[in-house]
C-alpha cells in the first residue's frame, strides 16, 4: 500500500464533502475488519482492494460513493444491491454512512473476493 498516495487521494476527497471522505473511510474501515489480508492502492481514481487478486475498490463522486466488484456479475445478490448491467462488473451506490449496513457491504466483501479469485 503507497500510504502517501492514498493519502493524497483522501486530501482531494475532502473537497467533494465531509459525507464522502466519510463513507470511504468508513468503507476502508469495514472492508481492513472483513478481509485482514487486504492491501489497498490508487488506481482508476479510486482506492482498490486487493488479496491475492484484486476484487474491488471505492469510488467517490459528488453525490455518492461506489463500491465496485470486478467480478460483481458472479456475485449472488441475495439483498438485491447489486446494481450494474455490465458484463463483468457490479457496485453498490452509497449516499450515506447508513447505506453501508441498510445495504448490507459486510455480506458482500466475502462473495467480492471469492468471486475474483475463481475469475481471475
Amino acid at each position: 500500500m503507497n500510504a502517501q498516495s492514498i493519502e493524497a487521494l483522501l486530501n482531494d476527497l475532502r473537497l467533494l464533502g465531509d459525507e464522502q471522505i466519510s463513507l470511504v473511510e468508513s468503507v476502508r474501515k469495514l472492508v481492513k475488519k472483513t478481509i485482514p489480508s487486504v492491501t489497498e492502492e490508487v488506481k482508476y481514481g479510486g482506492i482498490v482492494f486487493t488479496s491475492g487478486v484484486m476484487f474491488g475498490g471505492v469510488f467517490a463522486y459528488k453525490q455518492h460513493v461506489s463500491v465496485e466488484f470486478s467480478f460483481g456479475a458472479r456475485i449472488p445478490d441475495p439483498h438485491g444491491h447489486l446494481e450494474g448491467g455490465g458484463k463483468g462488473r457490479r457496485h453498490i451506490k452509497l449516499r450515506s454512512t447508513a447505506d453501508i449496513k441498510a445495504k448490507s457491504l459486510a455480506d458482500y466483501l466475502p462473495l467480492a473476493l471469492e468471486a475474483a479469485r475463481s475469475g481471475a
